[in-house]
């Protein structure tokens, strides 16, 4: 199946000779709607007996699905809506949800968009794995929440006593010490008071609060508005129009505090009348245990995921038959994001989708960010590691030389219009020309063919020069590494800013490594496993064949404690954040170049 409906080329492509700028336009944009619970109300009138959510009860593993419909959905939404302004929830006490993916998230957030009271999602993870509640104080601080919801009271009690008062009023699934139950406040009738404000939402109504994630500094709330939400799902529908033929069936567990969870999935099951399973399972060695008990139950249309998400489902696809015939069953198409999928996954699930249907599943992928949800789209099913396709429809992309790179800048309906209680930050995020400044470099994929589209060619910021004034490509470099380093390497941290040579500290995928070895033994003692080091500095010696000083790592360090998402070295999903790993290891960094180098140290076979 292909995605396309005319739509998979640029529109325009301008080139300014003078100062090398380009100027890349997505096709035109059909009309979208004034708010995301318009799209419900329809299913509501239209298909009110269709699923739209279902979900298993927390920790129990062979409970049945609990399934609410559009019908239920919109009358349980209007009426938390009379609650939340009862609460006199507004845009200066808007409501904040600590919470998982789950009906009574999504239902909060309805209701709060529904009358225009913006909705802030964000990380549970702040709460509940934090050694401090640094995050979550600035967070609260920042948004001023006049209602916080989280799904049980005593798992969030410390940390709630530490970011807030009592003048926060607290909501729960399962309340235990001053929380309202929000059965109960389903239960508030509704009143015209509710079409009111809802009539009053337009384009540019805050809809949420997405929290960048930080790594950075402290999170910035990104303001989204209707306009962006909306648009962006009509952007989805001109480019995969196969959505809106037939409503999709979704099993996901990307958390809905980012952009690809909470705007992309959760809002195409809205937009289309689809129904979305919310997936209790994660991309780790024992979350996908969770994914694949779901997946064997629930064949989906349209399945996204992380690159971590579908190496972990791909064992498990090699390893079972049941599996393989659920999954692939009713499978339209495949997406993913986020980071670049290795092609020796691309590759297996090429073989096993043709091994089950006949036919390749097509796999797509997309680049987008919390200020402008989705923005690129693949179009072709060949798999290129690092394109992410054309602009989507409405949208403009302007490409300006940054030193040896081009960064690429965004303007459209789905941009954000800037940072809440931020206008230093919001003014100086966007240039003379009113383009987002995204701080991502982007490259054509093929120069004399802009139609062929766009490759993703690092973060700007993450890039460094070598002591010869080389500059590195950490992007680019570090998916080539890890492709080198498969199956081992789960990621890798390029070393090297003002040094003589590139080295890395490498993080290791404990499946695989067990997989190797027969054992599952910890961080500590893989990094000083003989096989373990030997298959490293094997791969390590091939991966150095006639490559360029920018493009060639030296040496080897495994890292045996994991990363910290505390201290923002590694995101929920997976991703690493470069830059900070190295300003937080300054002593691995100088074990990578001690002369001459220790025994930990892995360095080419032949040498």
């Amino acid at each position: 199946m292909s995605p396309d409906n005319g739509s998979c080329h640029p529109e325009a492509h301008e080139r300014h000779p003078d100062d090398g700028v380009h100027y890349l336009s997505g096709p035109s944009l059909q009309a979208h709607p004034r708010c995301l619970t318009d799209r419900l109300v329809h299913w509501a009138e239209h298909t009110p007996d269709a699923p739209f959510l279902a979900e298993r009860q927390r920790n129990h593993a062979s409970a049945a699905w609990h399934t609410i419909s559009y019908g239920e959905a919109l009358a349980a939404a209007e009426c938390l809506a009379q609650a939340l302004l009862d609460h006199d929830l507004s845009l200066e006490r808007p409501l904040l949800v600590l919470s998982g993916n789950g009906i009574h998230h999504a239902l909060l957030a309805c209701a709060a968009m529904h009358v225009g009271i913006p909705y802030a999602p964000v990380s549970p993870a702040y709460a509940l794995l934090a050694n401090d509640y640094t995050k979550l104080k600035h967070v609260v601080d920042l948004v001023n929440p006049g209602m916080i919801f989280i799904d049980e009271e005593a798992r969030f009690e410390h940390a709630l006593e530490s970011v807030s008062d009592a003048s926060v009023h607290r909501l729960a699934t399962v309340p235990s010490v001053s929380a309202h139950s929000i059965d109960t406040l389903m239960a508030t009738p509704k009143r015209a008071e509710v079409d009111h404000a809802h009539a009053d939402v337009g384009p540019d109504t805050i809809a949420k609060l997405l929290f960048t994630s930080g790594s950075t500094g402290m999170p910035k709330a990104v303001i989204n508005t209707q306009r962006m939400i909306c648009s962006n799902q009509v952007m989805l529908v001109q480019t995969l129009p196969f959505l809106e033929s037939t409503p999709p069936v979704l099993m996901d567990w990307l958390p809905w505090h980012h952009t690809f969870g909470g705007n992309t999935i959760l809002g195409m099951t809205i937009h289309n009348g689809g129904t979305l399973y919310i997936d209790d399972g994660s991309p780790t060695a024992d979350g996908v245990e969770r994914t694949v008990q779901n997946l064997l139950e629930i064949s989906p249309t349209f399945y996204c995921n992380v690159p971590k998400g579908f190496e972990a489902l791909v064992d498990h696809l090699q390893q079972s038959d049941a599996l393989r015939e659920a999954f692939f069953r009713n499978l339209k198409m495949m997406h993913f994001g986020g980071a670049s999928l290795p092609s020796h996954v691309s590759e297996h699930l090429d073989i096993l989708s043709l091994q089950e249907t006949g036919r390749r599943v097509p796999m797509l992928t997309g680049l987008g960010s919390t200020e402008a949800c989705l923005s690129f789209c693949t179009q072709n099913r060949d798999h290129v590691r690092g394109l992410v396709g054309q602009p989507v429809a409405g949208m403009t992309v302007k490409l300006v030389p940054s030193g040896d790179k081009l960064e690429a800048r965004l303007k459209g309906p789905n941009v954000t219009p800037g940072y809440w209680k931020d206008d230093t930050r919001s003014e100086t995020v966007f240039d003379e020309e009113g383009y987002y400044c995204t701080g991502d470099a982007m490259r054509f994929h093929d120069a004399s063919s802009p139609e062929k589209g766009l490759m993703f060619d690092g973060r700007l910021s993450e890039n460094f020069k070598l002591m010869t004034g080389t500059w590195v490509n950490v992007g680019a470099l570090r998916l080539q590494l890890v492709e080198d380093m498969a199956p081992l390497a789960q990621d890798i941290v390029l070393v090297g800013e003002g040094r003589p040579y590139l080295t890395g500290l490498l993080v290791l995928n404990k499946t695989h490594c067990a997989d190797l070895l027969g054992t599952e033994p910890d961080l500590a003692e893989l990094a000083r496993n003989d096989i373990v080091r030997r298959f490293l500095a094997d791969r390590l010696t091939v991966h150095q064949q006639g490559k360029s000083s920018s493009m060639r790592l030296e040496r080897l360090l495994i890292l045996e404690a994991p990363l910290s998402f505390d201290k923002g070295e590694v995101t929920e999903k997976g991703s690493v954040n470069q830059r900070l790993v190295r300003e937080r290891h300054t002593e691995h960094l100088d074990t990578l170049y001690a002369d001459p180098p220790g025994a930990e140290v892995i360095m080419p076979s032949r040498c």
